[in-house]
C-alpha cells in the first residue's frame, strides 16, 4: 500500500445510517430481513468505485459480497466478514430509542453499535478512505456482509459458504467480530484478540406424555416432565475444562498483569480480576442454558406434550462429554433435537497474522497490551471454516473505563464512541499495510 489511510470519513454517520435500518432477526426467518442495510452498503461500495453483489436465498434476506483489487495478485486475498442482522430490542427498555442511531456527545446509540454494524461501519469507512486517497490495498480484500448471523446463519454465511464459495476462492484468513477492544484493569489496556470459540449446540427438547382433564391426577403429566428435566440441566455445575486457547489465555494475561493466576481457583479468580475475568470465565466450562418454554393451550387442560429450547455451548474438544451429560441430565422421557450444531474453529496465537494484527494495535495505542482470546459466542467464522479460512476475532475499539462494551453484547443502551471507531479504522489500516505476514501464515 502506497500511502496510509489517516482518518475514518464520515464512520459515525455509516453506524447511524445502519442502525436507523432496522435488521432484526427473530430467528426462524422471522424479522425485518437485511435488504434495506444490504442496498445501502451496496451503494456506498459501489460509490467507492467497488462492485458490489447483493445475494439473496430468500426474500428480503440479503447478503453482500464485493471484492477490493490489490496491488499484488501473487498475495493470498484476505476475507473481512461481519453481520448486519440484529438481535431484538425492546425500545420501552432503552435510554434511548434502539433504531434510532443518534449520535449524543460523540456516542452513536442503538442496537448494533457494538453487535455488529460498528465493525461493518469501519470496514466500509476503511473502503472509502482508501479511495479517496488513491490507495490499493497490497492484496486483495474479499469483503462479505451477512444476513442471519444472529440465528442459524442459514440464509447468511453458510448459505454464502455452500452455494458461492467461489467468490472465496483463495482465501485462507479472515478476520471479524469480538476482540481487539480496551479491557481496563489498574491501568492497564488490554487488548484481547480472538483466535477461537466455542462450539455451538441448540437444541429443542420436547416430552410427551399422557394428555387429560387439569382436575385428574397425572399419569405422565409432559409440562411436568420437562420442568425437571430443565431444572436438571440449570443446576447442573459442569466441571472446569481448561483446553489448550485458554491456557494460552491465563499465560498472556497473566504476564500481562505481572500477577499470577490461580488455575485452581479460576472462579475466585475470575471475580477478582473483574472485567478481565469476564473475558476468561465463560469459557472455563461447558454451558446449556434454558432459553425457551412452550406448552399447554389451557388451564385446565393436561397437554400431551411439552417442548423447551436450549442455548448449549461446548469446549473445543469436549464435544461428546458435553452430548453425553445433558442426555443423562435429560433423562429417558426427554428427546432432543439440534436446532444449529456448529464444531469450534480456532486459529494460530503464534502465527504471523495474529503478531500483525498485535503490531496494529500498537502501532496506534503504545500502551495496548494485546493478549489471545477464546470467546464464548458464536460467529460466522463456523460457516467460513468449512472452506478452510481461519477467522480471527478483530474489531479494534479504543474505548473508556467506563463503557461496559461486553455486557452490551445482546444488552440495552448499546452505544460506542465515534472516536473508538475512528480508531479502530486506523489499526484496520495499519494491518492491511502489514503485506508480508498477513495471509502467509495460515496452516
Amino acid at each position: 500500500m502506497t500511502t496510509p489511510a489517516t482518518s475514518a470519513p464520515g464512520v459515525g454517520r455509516i453506524l447511524s445510517d445502519l442502525i436507523r435500518l432496522d435488521t432484526t432477526n427473530e430467528g426462524d426467518n422471522r424479522g425485518r430481513g437485511e435488504r434495506g442495510a444490504a442496498e445501502y452498503v451496496a451503494g456506498l461500495l459501489a460509490a467507492a468505485g467497488i462492485e458490489a453483489r447483493i445475494l439473496e436465498p430468500a426474500p428480503g434476506r440479503a447478503n453482500v459480497v464485493a471484492r477490493v483489487p490489490g496491488a499484488d495478485p501473487s498475495l493470498d486475498p484476505f476475507l473481512v466478514h461481519g453481520h448486519l442482522d440484529v438481535v431484538p430490542a425492546n425500545a420501552a427498555d432503552w435510554a434511548v430509542h434502539p433504531f434510532s442511531g443518534e449520535i449524543i456527545d460523540g456516542v452513536v446509540w442503538g442496537r448494533g453499535a457494538v453487535d455488529m454494524k460498528g465493525t461493518c461501519s469501519m470496514t466500509l469507512a476503511l473502503v472509502r478512505s482508501w479511495t479517496d486517497a488513491g490507495v490499493r490495498p497490497d492484496r486483495d480484500i474479499v469483503l462479505a456482509f451477512t444476513a442471519d448471523e444472529e440465528a442459524t446463519g442459514e440464509y447468511g454465511s453458510y448459505f454464502l459458504a455452500r452455494k458461492h464459495a467461489a467468490l472465496f476462492e483463495g482465501c485462507r484468513e479472515a478476520i471479524s467480530e469480538d476482540g481487539g477492544y480496551t479491557v481496563h484493569h489498574q491501568g492497564r489496556r488490554i487488548y484481547p484478540v480472538a483466535v477461537g470459540e466455542q462450539g455451538m449446540a441448540w437444541m429443542r427438547l420436547t416430552a410427551r406424555g399422557v394428555a387429560g382433564h387439569g382436575s385428574m391426577p397425572p399419569a405422565d403429566n409432559a409440562v411436568a416432565e420437562l420442568c425437571h428435566a430443565m431444572s436438571r440441566l440449570a443446576s447442573y455445575r459442569w466441571p472446569v475444562r481448561l483446553t489448550p486457547g485458554v491456557r494460552g489465555m491465563l499465560d498472556a494475561l497473566a504476564s500481562a498483569l505481572g500477577e499470577s493466576i490461580d488455575h485452581d481457583r479460576l472462579d475466585a479468580e475470575a471475580e477478582r480480576l473483574g472485567a478481565v475475568g469476564d473475558l476468561f470465565r465463560p469459557v472455563l466450562r461447558n454451558s446449556a442454558n434454558p432459553t425457551m418454554l412452550n406448552a399447554g393451550y389451557k388451564v385446565n387442560v393436561i397437554p400431551g406434550s411439552a417442548e423447551a429450547q436450549v442455548d448449549g455451548r461446548f469446549l473445543p474438544g469436549f464435544r461428546e462429554e458435553f452430548l453425553e451429560t445433558v442426555d443423562r441430565l435429560l433423562g429417558p422421557k426427554v428427546t432432543r433435537e439440534f436446532v444449529c450444531f456448529e464444531d469450534a474453529p480456532a486459529a494460530d496465537p503464534g502465527g504471523p497474522t495474529f503478531d500483525a494484527l498485535c503490531s496494529s494495535l500498537v502501532a496506534e495505542d503504545p500502551g495496548a497490551v494485546p493478549v489471545p482470546y477464546v470467546m464464548s459466542g458464536g460467529t460466522d467464522a463456523k460457516a467460513f471454516h468449512e472452506l478452510g479460512v481461519v477467522s480471527y476475532g478483530f474489531a479494534p475499539l479504543a474505548l473508556p473505563p467506563d463503557l461496559d462494551y461486553y455486557g452490551m453484547f445482546h444488552g440495552i443502551d448499546e452505544r460506542v464512541p465515534v472516536s473508538a471507531l475512528e480508531f479502530g479504522v486506523r489499526v484496520l489500516d495499519r494491518f492491511f499495510r502489514a503485506a508480508g505476514p498477513i495471509g502467509e501464515g495460515a496452516a
